[in-house]
């Protein structure tokens, strides 16, 4: 496999800004194909941004985002088919409230008609197992706990069969002792080759579950390396106090 065809996300010389404010200041990035790439850093760093805007859900300033070698920012090309390879998991779940965790599942592939009722209804039981939950498929979100909706919401992702789930910072709305167990599912995904690419405060859970990781701060990429080179041997100074403090 040459480097391009290992390529699914390419970022290059990427800005945002929301006013006078610069969040992104020009940051050039890729993300292979297999990979689990963990972002890092203070708050305001430019992290969550930078993960809306590979799906558009934040229009960049300038610069160029190539999923699957093509140009998503180019106005010509139709980001929702490219929307539909990309999973997303936000900080706080977003299912419906008024269905059921089925429904909730369903929902997105009945509209994007990727099979019958009955084989989409299959595919979120199986879904919802992997994620340890098929007991609770015909509940209601408001019975769960939040560590359950945010394993609903994982399960959501992978309904699509996505090229990349896009993780923004999924256990910080949560209690500690539920934070275990959606990170255990991200663990298990990681492990079976699925890409990801994590906004994260965990920093313990960063470096042992990416193959990579960023570190981001005002708006910049400070380091992009393993979790030997970045966390646990740091050789900027900068990336050497951040850990200091969170750990």
């Amino acid at each position: 496999m040459s480097a391009n065809e290992k390529e699914l996300i390419r970022v290059e010389d990427l800005h945002k800004s929301f006013g006078s404010l610069q969040v992104l200041k020009g940051v050039t990035e890729h993300v292979d194909h297999g990979e689990v790439v963990s972002v890092i850093g203070p708050s305001g760093g430019g992290k969550s941004t930078f993960l809306r805007c590979l799906n558009l859900l934040e229009t960049p300033t300038s610069g160029k985002i190539y999923f699957e070698g093509t140009d998503i920012t180019d106005k010509n090309v139709d980001i929702n088919l490219h929307r539909q390879k990309m999973g997303m998991v936000f900080q706080h779940f977003n299912l419906f409230p008024h269905m059921s965790i089925r429904k909730n599942l369903m929902c997105a592939p009945l509209l994007n008609k990727q099979g019958t009722k009955e084989e989409i209804s299959k595919l979120a039981e199986s879904t919802l197992a992997k994620v340890g939950l098929l007991d609770k498929i015909d509940a209601m979100p408001s019975t769960l706990s939040g560590g359950q909706k945010q394993r609903v919401a994982i399960a959501r992702a992978l309904m699509r069969n996505p090229e990349i789930i896009l993780f923004d910072e999924p256990t910080s709305a949560l209690d500690p002792e539920l934070t275990g167990e959606v990170l255990s599912v991200m663990s298990d995904l990681a492990k079976e080759g699925i890409t990801m690419l994590i906004v994260t405060h965990e920093i313990g859970f960063a470096a042992q579950v990416a193959d990579k990781i960023m570190f981001m701060d005002k708006g910049y990429v400070i380091d992009y390396g393993t979790p030997e080179d970045v966390i646990i041997n740091p050789k900027n100074k900068r990336i050497k106090t951040f850990l200091e403090k969170v750990k």
